[in-house]
């Protein structure tokens, strides 16, 4: 076989593939304003604090527990594991990042979908931000950590399983290799380099791919529809409110209409509390649930409903 009938990388406009799909096009906007704003913030200072500190302490994943260089416990918060995926150290850190984004994961999302690509992608960055959290301390590691790259290497393993033999050039040395075979070296690169003691967080790497690996075979055994899936959620969740409402209403009926009789409540030493509740009382109340259902009632007026409906 020629070189001129290999299947190499080569995006194309048609055919319905887009060179910049929504969540692509959006990660890259929102990375871009988010360094931006980093450089800001590295030219202020908050009180004693600089700009570039309060980001990494609120926003970069930071360790849990211990300390960090200058002497402050760490601040670890579930929302780190979301947010450091936007932050970048420098220029040339978000510019590699986001060309791989764009380069593997524009053909990834158009195969996936948006909406399920976008799941895809947060979640191999939420799964190397736990490896990363969990593993580092025993290797030595307590830095906070920031970037895209668990994800990236998520998608690049993605690419790697639905393209395995699409053929990708390298810069240095132009050569062609398949999909499959550079990505396995990149893979054994990082956990080679595990422990080295340099800045990179090859634990990310590794945790974005393998949790990649398991969604998209997980996905291709499945099939999941997360549209469908969050759809039935919220269907689901509007069925029960109504069950709910219609449940009570059907109680209160009971009741509608016939004579209250006093409910009184007793304290702790067996006195009465509260004064007796009038018919009109209980119909403002029922009145209240079939506008604004039962959930928007007070306290007091649950306990009356309650009250009542045990005279009933």
């Amino acid at each position: 076989m020629g070189l001129g009938d290999r299947d190499y990388y080569k995006p194309s406009g048609f055919g319905g593939f887009s060179f910049f799909p929504p969540i692509i096009k959006n990660l890259l906007i929102i990375n871009g304003i988010v360094f931006f704003i980093q450089v800001i913030f590295d030219n202020l200072m908050f009180g004693q604090y600089p700009g570039f500190y309060i980001i990494s302490r609120y926003f970069a994943l930071n360790p849990i527990g211990g300390v960090n260089q200058i002497g402050i416990e760490n601040n670890f918060q579930i929302w780190q594991l979301i947010t450091y995926q936007f932050l970048h150290g420098n220029f040339s850190h978000i510019l590699f990042n986001m060309f791989a984004l764009w380069m593997f994961g524009m053909e990834v999302e158009n195969q996936m979908g948006s909406k399920k690509f976008l799941i895809f992608y947060l979640s191999a960055g939420v799964v190397g931000g736990l490896l990363q959290v969990f593993l580092a301390p025993l290797i030595g590691g307590g830095a906070p950590t920031i970037g895209a790259s668990g994800s990236v290497y998520g998608v690049l393993i993605a690419f790697a399983l639905f393209y395995p033999d699409r053929y990708i050039f390298l810069l240095f040395p132009p050569i062609p290799i398949k999909a499959k075979y550079l990505i396995a070296v990149y893979m054994i690169m990082e956990f080679m380099s595990v422990g080295d003691g340099s800045v990179v967080a090859h634990l990310v790497h590794i945790g974005g791919a393998v949790g990649a690996a398991i969604f998209v075979l997980w996905d291709r055994k499945k099939n999941f529809n997360f549209e469908g899936i969050f759809r039935d959620i919220k269907q689901k969740v509007h069925e029960q409110r109504t069950n709910e409402d219609s449940q009570f209403r059907r109680s209160a009926q009971r009741f509608r209409g016939d004579s209250v009789k006093e409910a009184e409540f007793y304290d702790i030493n067996g006195q009465p509390k509260e004064p007796e509740v009038s018919q009109e009382e209980i119909d403002r109340i029922l009145d209240k649930i079939s506008k604004s259902g039962y959930q928007n009632l007070t306290d007091g007026e649950k306990r009356i409903l309650f009250e009542a409906s045990k005279k009933k």
